[in-house]
């Protein structure tokens, strides 16, 4: 099994460390509370429109990014579940 990768590791890696940001400065500079930093940091929440248009402005990037990233990791790990089995539908004849 392969496990995605969770938008907060890239936002860790990528963006925190090179900067030598902690979660604290980041929040403090974001205007959100720091458990939602730590919470995204550590894969243990999601970034939302919210946070994205935060990232981004923060950044230089697009929320866009921000929101793909959460997107790609959610279906990964969706795709993951055992679910059932979906039919397609076809048109009624």
């Amino acid at each position: 099994m392969i496990f995605p990768i969770h938008p907060g590791e890239i936002l860790k890696n990528e963006f925190m460390e090179p900067l030598g940001l902690s979660a604290n400065k980041l929040a403090a500079a974001l205007k959100v509370p720091t458990n939602r930093l730590t919470g995204i940091v550590g894969g243990d929440r999601s970034i939302t429109a919210d946070t994205a248009l935060r990232l981004s402005d923060a950044f230089g990037t697009t929320p866009e990014f921000w929101v793909g990233l959460q997107n790609h990791y959610n279906l990964e790990v969706a795709r993951q579940k055992k679910r059932p089995k979906i039919e397609r539908i076809s048109a009624a004849a």
